[in-house]
């Protein structure tokens, strides 16, 4: 089932959004979008007799982080080396504000403060119920479902602070969309990332060195995850900085597609 948070306009509502993705991980416009009662998140999927086109609505973030956004860093072991870093023995884990979220179509701002803002493009785990110490044989139990992510790197920062909150946290730096797909195997799903039209991300998820149930219980040993809660599960190789008009998708095989334009901030 594939969940959508949109507007036309007015408040933000819910729908399940049908049609078949294309070779580029898109819909058609006139695919449709089953206007749902609540966010299923917390009242469960309950579609209403209201039908919208796809075309006519404007899709924002499918969620919007009831506390934070957990990001894992090198979680691939080509990224980890593009990055003159060994692997981690153990997920790394930093946290990334609910305020750094936009949707797709947003635009991801670059800071004052940095000089080389990255892309990293990365398949991203939506938590569905508050839980804590979930075994890795359990997580399919706590999960709602997966989109696409980019965890937008001031990388300039990064070295300069060591830790990774302000490289990681500004507004903006956070696109997740177009929407949350609840049934996906996981295990094998390419991950692409282009820029400008070409690509420069091209990895897999089966490369990951730390798998998805693998991440959930890792996590959640050390905090308790809300519903509405993000995991970033890490970016495959090839980051690379963007710039100021450039335009960034995000492709998760049987997934869809983000797209985000960076734009200088005031």
């Amino acid at each position: 089932m594939r969940i959508a948070r949109f507007t036309t306009g007015e408040d933000p509502r819910f729908g399940v959004v049908g049609g078949d993705l294309d070779e580029h991980g898109e819909l058609d416009p006139d695919s449709s979008v089953v206007v749902l009662a609540g966010d299923p998140l917390h009242v469960g999927v309950h579609p209403t007799e209201e039908i919208r086109r796809l075309g006519d609505v404007r899709l924002l973030s499918p969620v919007l982080p009831r506390s934070k956004v957990v990001g894992i860093g090198r979680n691939y072991a080509a990224h980890a080396a593009e990055m003159g870093a060994d692997v981690p023995s153990e997920p790394l884990m930093f946290l990334k504000p609910n305020t750094s979220v936009v949707g797709p179509g947003d635009p991801v701002f670059y800071p004052r403060q940095s000089q080389e803002v990255h892309y990293e493009g990365e398949l991203a785990v939506v938590i569905g119920r508050i839980c804590r110490d979930v075994p890795a044989e359990r997580a399919g139990d706590v999960i709602f479902g997966y989109t696409v992510g980019n965890d937008v790197t001031a990388r300039d920062l990064q070295r300069n602070d060591v830790q990774f909150t302000r490289a990681k946290g500004f507004d903006s730096f956070c696109p997740l969309g177009p929407w949350i797909e609840t049934e996906l195997d996981t295990s094998a799903l390419r991950v692409q990332t282009f820029l400008n039209g070409e690509v420069v991300q091209d990895g897999s998820t089966r490369d990951m060195i730390f798998d998805v149930p693998a991440l959930v219980a890792h996590v959640s040993s050390v905090m308790t995850l809300l519903p509405g809660d993000v995991i970033l599960t890490g970016t495959p190789e090839g980051v690379g900085p963007m710039e100021v008009g450039d335009e960034v998708d995000v492709v998760v095989e049987r997934l869809g597609t983000l797209t985000n334009k960076v734009h200088r901030r005031d």
